[in-house]
């Protein structure tokens, strides 16, 4: 309790508090705006692809534009006035406090509609990922979501699995700074171990290990002997010996890998944050109520289809996306974490092997590590209730008046339009507070554009608000606390305040009188003020039996004492926390930078094909803007720049150092002894066209020139293939594509 007060002292603990706080509340921040971002990216990745196939319609072009536009006007008209402001005030304090009509609406909107439904939830409702209350409720909702799921789905074995709103729902909480900072802490340094040994093969597939064969002997010996054929089938290759020679080794090393990443995820069961435990705990309430005949093995299948498919795995598969990695990981490391990924999931699941017969090798691995999987899943779900807590935490909440939420006008109207299309099932009946303002908000009005978008910080507060003296009387009546046990707690917070602010009183014995005559003769006012009144306390609580001055009111001063000590052990927690949490905010950061430079790419690209079509330029243009990468319009017209010598852009230089440091550069072979008189210009002659040259110090001509289109570079991105290769060096293709779009778009007016 004494902890929560540290808005009214000044100490280390408390200054670590304070900082810790404004991290979190960043966090929480980030988190909301790369939910908002990686939503326009899953978006703009298939209508760029329709793009570089050239199939869009200019109209569809427009749609995407709307997706890039820069948030960089404000205008006050679309905010809501003082009285909206205040009905949606009452509106989202109800929904946040009362989690079971957010619950019901999960269930009730589409996949199409899901997405902005949790981005409300998620990131907006319950945005403050580290604030008991929110986190409580929160989780309030997901039991009520799952207990709905449960009883619905007919078939055991399809429950948690398919894709509903309820599935996608669980897989964005796991994306939350809590389960990310878990991710990383536990993974990133197994993941960026493994992908150091870039030329470790463990591939497996006997077709693929077969073409390894093929290639190895058409490199060695210029071609194949006619006794040994370029393309077999799959079951023809898994009996071939020198492919099963291959495989049985890399099997082995294999399971050692992933038995030592099985190893770090069960040792890290104290690390796994308390909502996923909670979740876990749930999903085994629920199936043992609701199929009483489900074996133990069943029940720890589910839990794993929820905490291995739904949040481990995808960081083991893509680490890059979950910034666990600071560079694209090799063909090879990324085959090692993918058949890793699998054999883990084959732990929770019972494994058929019916498309994948190449996995059959690794069987001893999930035999020999079923029973300890088993145990840790059960092990997750060993975490204590917060009911009582969050009963305390609403009772704290309607006695303040600072609690707020950072929400866009198109959230307020989007959740608007959701409860009005949905209010006869979430309050049928006209006297149910949601029903009363609902009907009193009338119609949603219609969705602001983008650039009007900005976050209002909307105050939330109750308007059915019960007396503070009815809600003491009601917590206490229900909790059986009595007025002197309130009195005793909120002594004791008092007196460790006192002594945090002076620490000279802590040393013992402590004289709970002389603590109080102190503070109330010191020169701060407020210290004064707790003086005094904590001296009238420690009267009511002798006269009332329940602290004796004879004894020198041992049992309050054990408790601050022990409350001291732990505000000692508490602080160094603190620091631990704030030490991680930094670490976990510049992880958020680095994806929101990846998630800007996709989004920067696809501006590029789309404005010159815009510009190409005639489809961007308009009279409403500014005389001179740029458009796209080496595009200007003049005078309202495109003028591309290979038309006039003037208008080329670049050469623009970057040193073979420069571009390595900053991963752009992902591979070399040039020698180190050389790379200082290596760099790399660029020149964009016209629209989307890069010329590339390799050059070294001294001499006049480059060598080696590539003549680059972006149209290819996206297409790359979007086959996902990782790496450009010049010869001499890779390029990472995300990573080129930003410097592009940084250097041949940045502000030029």
């Amino acid at each position: 309790m004494a902890a929560e007060q540290d808005v009214e002292v000044e100490d280390d603990l408390a200054r670590a508090q304070k900082n810790l706080r404004s991290l979190k509340t960043m966090i929480s921040s980030q988190s909301k705006t790369n939910f908002m971002r990686e939503r326009d990216v899953r978006f703009l990745d298939a209508r760029i692809g329709l793009l570089i196939q050239n199939r869009m319609a200019l109209d569809e072009q427009n749609e995407v534009a709307s997706r890039l536009e820069d948030h960089d006007e404000d205008n006050d008209d679309h905010y809501p006035d003082d009285r909206r402001m205040q009905q949606y005030g009452n509106l989202f304090y109800l929904l946040q406090s009362e989690p079971r009509y957010m619950a019901t609406l999960c269930r009730l909107v589409t996949l199409a509609e899901i997405d902005t439904l949790l981005q409300t939830v998620m990131f907006t409702l319950y945005g403050n990922q580290y604030e008991s209350r929110e986190e409580h409720l929160l989780l309030s909702m997901f039991q009520n979501v799952l207990s709905w799921q449960f009883e619905t789905t007919a078939e055991f074995t399809s429950l948690l699995r398919a894709n509903t709103p309820v599935s996608r729902m669980m897989t964005t909480y796991t994306r939350r700074g809590p389960g990310q900072s878990y991710l990383k802490s536990v993974l990133a340094d197994r993941i960026n171990d493994l992908i150091e040994q870039k030329d470790m093969n463990l591939q497996i597939n006997p077709l693929k290990v077969y073409e390894e064969i093929v290639q190895a002997i058409e490199e060695d010996q210029g071609q194949l002997p006619e006794s040994f054929p370029r393309s077999v089938t799959a079951e023809v290759a898994a009996t071939h010996p020198q492919v099963q020679a291959i495989i049985q080794p890399r099997v082995n090393a294999l399971i050692e890998i992933a038995n030592q990443f099985l190893t770090t995820i069960v040792q890290s069961l104290d690390k796994v944050p308390y909502g996923i435990r909670w979740i876990c705990k749930q999903i085994r309430s629920l199936t043992k109520r609701k199929y009483p005949d489900a074996t133990d093995q069943a029940i720890s299948t589910l839990i794993g289809s929820f905490f291995f498919l739904r949040f481990v795995n995808p960081a083991i598969v893509t680490p890059q996306a979950y910034m666990l990695i600071d560079r694209v990981p090799g063909t090879h490391p990324r085959t090692i974490l993918t058949l890793i990924a699998k054999m883990i999931q084959n732990l929770a699941n019972k494994p058929t092997y019916a498309k994948e017969q190449y996995m059959i090798p690794t069987n001893p691995f999930v035999e020999n590590n079923k029973k300890r999987t088993n145990q840790f899943l059960n092990e997750l779900c060993e975490v204590g209730d917060f009911y009582e807590s969050l009963e305390m935490d609403q009772y704290m909440a309607l006695t303040k008046r600072d609690i707020q939420i950072s929400i866009t006008p198109n959230e307020i109207y989007s959740t608007q339009s959701l409860l009005h299309q949905h209010l006869d099932v979430l309050a049928p009946k006209p006297s149910d507070h949601l029903h009363i303002l609902a009907t009193e908000l009338g119609a949603p009005p219609a969705q602001v554009p983008r650039k009007q978008n900005k976050p209002i910080e909307l105050p939330l507060f109750s308007r059915w608000e019960m007396p503070i003296q009815d809600l003491t009387m009601s917590l206490m009546s229900d909790n059986n606390i009595t007025q002197n046990d309130i009195l005793y707690m909120e002594a004791k917070a008092i007196f460790v305040q006192i002594i945090r602010s002076l620490p000279g009183l802590s040393r013992p014995p402590l004289k709970l009188y002389h603590i109080a005559e102190s503070a109330g003769t010191a020169k701060d006012v407020q210290l004064v003020r707790k003086g005094i009144k904590v001296k009238e306390m420690l009267r009511e609580l002798e006269e009332a039996g329940v602290v004796d001055q004879g004894d020198g009111h041992r049992l309050l001063v054990e408790e601050i004492t022990q409350e001291l000590a732990h505000l000692g052990d508490l602080k160094v927690k603190v620091m631990e926390e704030l030490q991680s949490l930094q670490s976990v905010y510049k992880t958020i950061q680095d994806h929101n930078n990846y998630l800007m430079s996709q989004l920067e790419s696809y501006k590029a690209y789309l404005q010159n094909v815009r510009m190409q079509s005639g489809g961007i330029v308009g009279t409403n243009q500014k005389n001179k803007k740029q458009v796209g990468l080496g595009v200007e319009v003049i005078d309202g017209k495109a003028k591309k720049s290979g038309s006039n010598k003037a208008h080329v852009q670049g050469p623009f230089k970057f040193t073979h150092q420069q571009l390595e440091r900053d991963g752009i550069i992902a591979e070399t072979e040039v020698p180190e002894n050389r790379r200082n008189n290596i760099y790399v210009t660029i020149t964009s002659p016209i629209p989307g066209t890069f010329i590339i040259e390799l050059h070294y110090r001294g001499r006049d001509k480059p060598i080696l020139e590539i003549d680059l289109k972006l149209d290819d570079l996206l297409e790359k991105q979007q086959d996902n293939i990782q790496l450009l290769d010049l010869d001499y060096i890779k390029l990472h293709v995300n990573k080129t594509l930003s410097l592009l779009t940084k250097t041949f778009m940045s502000n030029k007016k």
